[in-house]
């Protein structure tokens, strides 16, 4: 099983990023998807969330009209456009699948800063 996320670096506020997780060693469609973030000296946080064929989508307060999750069955991705991004959205960003069972990538850093 892997989880692989890619798209993270260093971007000015108000500027944008796309993260993509590549998914691989178990069912895809049958997995709920979620991205979770972690900022340094903070728990983790779950930003947005999508289920299985993509009929129920929900995001964190913090990021609503912001960011955009998606997902692609055909590929086995989920995708989370970042826009308006904030030096508040700096963290490791996780991507996350659960269903039977729950599985983690290994974290892409973003970063906000002028």
């Amino acid at each position: 099983v892997q989880l692989v996320e890619s798209g993270g670096g260093l971007v000015q506020p108000g500027g944008s990023l796309r993260l993509s997780c590549a998914a691989s060693g178990f069912t895809f469609s049958m997995y709920d998807m979620r991205w979770y973030r972690q900022a340094p000296g903070k728990g983790r946080e779950l930003v947005a969330s999508i289920s299985s064929f993509g009929g129920s989508i929900n995001y964190a307060d913090s990021v609503k009209g912001r960011f955009t999750i998606s997902r692609d069955n055909a590929k086995n991705t989920v995708d989370l456009q970042m826009n308006s991004l904030k030096p508040e959205d700096t963290a490791v960003y996780y991507c996350n699948a659960l269903y039977a069972r729950q599985y983690w990538g290994q974290g892409t850093q973003v970063t906000v800063s002028s």
